[in-house]
């Protein structure tokens, strides 16, 4: 009996799989080229290939979408010009299959919605406006949806390129490592504007911090900004002058260490369009994407001494209009979104260099502009 046992046993070792856990990407569009929607694809364990898994059409342009922190649900701005008010739309996502599922849609956020992101306690969601040129904070209700806005913070000033600085245009609104400030780059006013956040707050869980802003190099263009993985220290893209610019961060404050240009030596145009901004999971590397001319991915190193950057390289995404990208949580691979090209090009990275490689493949989208990892 006890040979027996032991023989099933064996059989059974030698057949087991462990479940594999379920990957997907979602990619955040614009609907006036042809798009549906938000696209939602599955990434397969076995083959490491992308599969469709869901479409949610009915919303126009959900050109920037962010996850709550557990990943049950999806929040999308829907981005429109001048003369819109703006909207935000919730969805609740089934990890099993990749569906979304419509909650509701919350109107009134502000012009040109570009950017969304919850705080780490997922108690409210923050657009960034910008024809606007504001930053809306709207509830999130018990069943994952958003309510009404409650507070509404509309920047002022002006930078020197005429052409794209003649009012505020907040570009992002992004959370410091702790939860308890909130970073707001504004394209208009060559600024990172700095908000304490408190949630017992009630309707006003936004206020000016000690150090209110800090300021960029003139008709710099500040675009998206990031955070390393040790919290010491954030990078922002500045899209204008196509630069990137690091920063210190200790007690609630940025100090400047250093403006740095993300493009090739040997480049004489100045149409650069610098887009989005990551650092590698292992805190060594820096990736910056910039369209107009380039459409290239510049590669900075990253001093473990002091967080400055060197630039090491630059990686051509195959395409045309890279607006965002993402790295994988293990740090394997890089996909960059060509807005213009409709293609999601994957690349693999060297984990010990910090470059890129072409994999060959690349998903079709129409005008993917957002990518978002569910893992």
């Amino acid at each position: 009996m006890k040979i027996i046992t032991t023989f099933l046993l064996l059989s059974l070792l030698a057949t087991y799989k462990p479940m594999q856990k379920k990957q997907f990407l979602l990619v955040g569009t614009y609907t006036s080229t042809g798009s549906k929607g938000i696209y939602v694809f599955m990434k397969d364990p076995a083959t490491g290939r992308f599969t469709p898994a869901d479409t949610m059409e009915g919303i126009p342009n959900p050109s920037f979408l962010t996850l709550s922190p557990d990943q049950q649900h999806v929040y999308a701005v829907s981005e429109f010009g001048k003369n819109s008010p703006g909207s935000a739309f919730a969805y609740a996502f089934d990890h099993q299959t990749g569906a979304l599922t419509a909650i509701n849609q919350q109107t009134g956020t502000g012009a040109g919605p570009c950017h969304i992101s919850t705080d780490p306690g997922n108690r409210f969601v923050f657009t960034g406006n910008y024809n606007g040129g504001s930053l809306t904070v709207l509830p999130v209700q018990a069943n994952g949806g958003i309510g009404a806005p409650i507070q509404q913070i509309y920047h002022q000033g002006s930078g020197p390129v005429e052409s794209r600085q003649k009012t505020p245009h907040v570009h992002s609104v992004n959370f410091s490592p702790d939860g308890k400030q909130l970073f707001v780059p504004d394209l208009g006013t060559d600024k990172v504007m700095i908000y304490d956040f408190d949630p017992t707050r009630g309707m006003r869980p936004l206020q000016p911090a000690a150090q209110p802003f800090i300021s960029t190099e003139p008709g710099g263009g500040p675009r998206h900004l990031v955070f390393h993985p040790n919290g010491r220290y954030a990078y922002l893209v500045l899209e204008i002058s196509g630069k990137t610019a690091a920063f210190s961060y200790a007690n609630g404050r940025l100090t400047l260490l250093q403006t740095i240009s993300g493009a090739p030596a040997d480049y004489k145009g100045s149409n650069f369009g610098s887009a989005d901004i990551h650092v590698s999971p292992d805190g060594k590397f820096l990736y910056m994407s910039s369209r107009g001319e380039l459409n290239t991915l510049s590669i900075y190193r990253i001093s473990e001494k002091d967080g400055t950057l060197t630039l090491i390289g630059h990686q051509p995404t195959l395409g045309k209009e890279p607006r965002n990208f993402l790295i994988t949580p293990d740090g394997e691979y890089l996909l960059a979104a060509n807005q213009k090209s409709n293609t999601i090009v994957i690349f693999k990275r060297d984990t010990k260099t910090g470059l890129l490689s072409a994999t060959g493949e690349e998903l079709s989208v129409p005008t993917p502009v957002c990518l978002k990892w569910v893992d």
